[in-house]
């Protein structure tokens, strides 16, 4: 039952861990996307400002004095804070091959990209090295995950194996010493 257990988990981690390739190159489909729009919007507020002879930061400096322009200047440092980083994780992703995309899940860690890759994902065999490496990893932490949650279940029913008890030999019923033979006297009857 225990080897059955171990065996499914390490079917179901390298059926999960071998999508994470064609996840990856989802989610940089998307992460693209994302970094497209946030460019046209960081764009034309730089554009606006440049008009006006404002720098970037001189002019949302000038975005305040009631709340709609506060929280306007404030959204506007959170998407240029954005787009940098989803730039900066775009370039790395674009550079890396799909191997080294596997050990990058730091990089793709956009929520708002990161569900809208999941909502459109579909399971597929993964048919290349990085699906088989993956596929392998997630046999090897599936099979150790089921084999260690199991191995804490049972603990506490297992006997322990300490030294035993020292056991004394079993009596023996003494064995008559060789003894001669007897020889028959001659001439007495018995």
């Amino acid at each position: 039952m225990r080897r059955a257990l171990t065996l499914a988990g390490g079917l179901a981690g390298a059926a999960v861990l071998s999508q994470y390739p064609a996840f990856s190159q989802q989610y940089l489909q998307r992460l693209a996307g994302q970094v497209d729009a946030l460019t046209v919007v960081v764009m034309d507020f730089d554009a606006s400002a440049l008009e006006a002879g404002l720098g970037r930061e001189e002019a949302l400096t000038q975005l305040t004095g009631t709340s709609f322009l506060d929280a306007r200047a404030h959204d506007m440092r959170d998407t240029f804070a954005r787009h940098a980083r989803l730039s900066d994780n775009l370039t790395a992703l674009r550079a890396a091959t799909p191997m080294e995309r596997i050990a990058m899940p730091q990089r793709m860690a956009d929520p708002a990209t990161l569900a809208a890759a999941w909502a459109d994902f579909e399971p597929a065999l993964p048919l290349s090295t990085p699906g088989a490496v993956t596929a392998g990893a997630g046999f090897v932490t599936g099979w150790a995950g089921i084999a260690a949650l199991l191995a804490l279940i049972t603990a506490p029913f297992r006997r322990r194996r300490g030294p035993t008890p020292r056991q004394e030999p079993a009596l023996q019923r003494p064995t008559p010493a060789a003894q001669p033979p007897i020889r028959k006297l001659e001439g007495v009857r018995r």
